[in-house]
């Protein structure tokens, strides 16, 4: 890759891949000549936060199933991305397994009825902590944008919350707004 800013889209993300394509991401990192993969750290229940629980509309400290991963370019780490579940939508399911799932989890929601019509983002940026840091090969003075993302069916209720994770310094995020 011959440039070290990342430009990105959420829009692919969102959508479930025809059948036999592959997953978003990896689409995405061919295109512009790369490798793109990830590694999940860890896949179960867990705890929510506030924040997360507050995005779910459940009450602090829910049972939730959280997808932990480590998103690669060309065998770097270049993302840290926890997606979460309420656990009445993904407990026992692979969701809550630390396996890649065969379409992707936006293709596995979808065959049972989770699909998502509206999104809402939000963009911060921070300082990491130390195992960010370190996992994303970041110096002392170098920050990340922090992207939530909140995915929403039919009836407005949330049903995935997603927490990426990645160095601003390659990143380059871009929206593309419908307009009527």
């Amino acid at each position: 890759m011959s440039d070290s800013t990342w430009v990105s889209t959420s829009l692919p993300y969102l959508t479930p891949p025809e059948r036999g394509r592959p997953d978003a991401w990896s689409a995405e990192a061919e295109t512009r000549g790369g490798k793109g993969t990830q590694r999940i750290a860890y896949a179960g229940e867990a705890t929510a936060t506030e924040e997360v629980a507050a995005l779910l509309g459940l009450p602090p400290k829910e049972t939730l199933i959280v997808r932990r991963r480590v998103i690669e370019l060309d065998g770097k780490p270049c993302e840290l991305t926890d997606t979460y579940y309420p656990a009445h939508i993904a407990r026992g399911t692979r969701l809550a397994e630390a396996k890649k799932i065969p379409g992707g989890a936006v293709t596995f929601l979808a065959e049972r009825g989770h699909v998502g019509v509206r999104v809402r983002e939000d963009v911060t940026a921070r300082m990491p902590d130390a195992e960010e840091r370190e996992i994303l090969c970041l110096g002392p003075d170098e920050p990340v944008l922090r992207l939530s993302r909140v995915t929403l069916d039919g009836d407005d209720q949330p049903f995935q919350v997603d927490m990426m994770v990645m160095p601003a310094h390659r990143q380059h995020l871009r929206y593309e707004i419908l307009i009527g």
